[in-house]
């Protein structure tokens, strides 16, 4: 049986209808942070592989909420691992600094690890615990996650975009985004396939480069929105958290090593907002 922890965010909602008989929790059906639970669950259910989804994504509120976001990040990853099944681990690319200038690899002996972030850190944390508990474990960092559901970039701007003449938005944060569906098709086409000889820690985004200030202009552009973006730095949008400056990931290995297949972003950038259009 299939565990989806984090059910409800937008990763754990694409992969449930790619996964319709996987058991699928969030926070009021399992708390992962209580490793007896987590165990007595496992056991009940008879689960064999777990997607772990579940996570405190909040960044900058992340700075001073400390202790929770090390009990979800690293405190419940490492109770997953240790229940003996299969784990993919979703985790992300504030792994790094920012400070590169070619896409980060997978490989901490060629791009060092170097979270400027308590949510980082803790999602760094939380991947150690993994691989060191998990036998069978895939770790994969992603980036930049929108979709349909839940709260997003992309929504956000749509947002914005039908209230305002201009927003301003920081163009000096280079990586990529990801569509959740397309990492959700990644990780079906993974999980058959993980084994001792594949474990380990791989990226997923979609391919391409850009600015925050060039997904907005997209966004607009694609939405049929006449909303100006106006481009700004980073210092003139001062967060409680530091952001990596540079974090496009490199994704040769996933692709080598699973034959997943990744789509530009602003190719499934128009497949959300077409979604989102018929939602309307």
């Amino acid at each position: 049986m299939l565990l989806i922890t984090g059910g409800n965010g937008q990763l754990g909602t694409e992969l449930s209808k790619r996964l319709p008989n996987a058991i699928r929790t969030d926070v009021d059906d399992l708390d992962i942070t209580r490793e007896s639970l987590v165990a007595d669950f496992v056991k009940k259910y008879n689960i064999d592989t777990i997607v772990n989804c579940a996570a405190y994504t909040a960044v900058d509120k992340a700075e001073d909420n400390i202790e929770l976001a090390t009990k979800i990040n690293v405190d419940g990853p490492a109770n997953l691992a240790k229940t003996g099944a299969k784990i993919v681990h979703i985790s992300t690319d504030y792994v790094f600094d920012g400070t590169a200038h070619k896409p980060y690899s997978p490989d901490s002996t060629k791009d060092e690890i170097n979270p400027i972030s308590v949510y980082g850190k803790t999602k760094f944390a939380g991947e150690v615990k993994v691989l060191r508990y998990a036998i069978n474990s895939v770790i994969i960092r992603t980036a930049w996650l929108y979709s349909p559901y839940g709260n997003n970039f992309v929504k956000t701007m749509r947002k914005l975009g039908s209230e305002k003449e201009s927003i301003n938005v920081v163009a000096d944060q280079i990586g990529t985004p990801t569509y959740a569906g397309d990492l959700a098709d990644a990780i079906v086409k993974i999980l058959p396939q993980i084994n001792l000889k594949n474990r380990g820690i791989y990226h997923f985004t979609n391919m391409g480069v850009c600015s925050w200030y060039d997904f907005a202009h997209e966004i607009m552009d694609l939405s049929g929105l006449q909303c100006r973006v106006n481009p700004i730095k980073t210092t003139e949008y001062p967060t409680r958290a530091k952001r990596p400056y540079y974090s496009v990931l490199d994704k040769s290995d996933i692709i080598n090593t699973f034959g997943v297949e990744i789509p530009h972003w602003k190719d499934s950038l128009k497949k959300c907002i077409l979604e989102l259009e018929k939602q309307k």
